[in-house]
């Protein structure tokens, strides 16, 4: 049976634990290995800002970005550890919790999505890039 993107993101939500974004500055700044991954496309990352120290990967090319099969030059390097803390985000949140979902299929242990997406990293006055 068809699915629409709000199921899938239901779906993912389901799947994955979500975080808020305070809860997600507050383990950054705790635990400098928390990687945390926007996969929104780079020209919407204008509206909002980049979370500060996190990376931008869309969310079509982060199957690619943390693949351990592929070619060594196409991955990125801060994905290959799945074990390490990581948290997905997007705009507002159903995205970053399809991206978490896939990392968790991937392998990923420790993965979360953030709740809210950048809009509730905004609108608590977390920095930005």
């Amino acid at each position: 049976m068809a699915k629409s993107f709000m199921q899938m993101a239901e779906d993912a939500m389901a799947q994955v634990d979500g975080l808020s974004a305070d809860e997600v500055h507050k383990r950054s700044e705790q635990d400098s290995n928390v990687l945390l991954v926007d996969v929104r496309d780079a020209a919407d990352i204008s509206s909002t800002g980049l979370a500060a120290g996190g990376i931008n990967i869309s969310l079509g090319m982060l199957p690619v970005k943390a693949d351990l099969e592929l070619p060594e030059e196409w991955r990125e390097a801060r994905l290959q550890d799945r074990s390490r803390p990581v948290v997905t985000t997007c705009q507002i949140g159903p995205n970053g919790a399809i991206a978490a979902s896939l990392l968790k299929d991937m392998g990923f242990t420790n993965v979360h999505y953030m709740e809210g997406g950048m809009e509730a990293w905004k609108a608590a006055g977390l920095p930005t890039e």
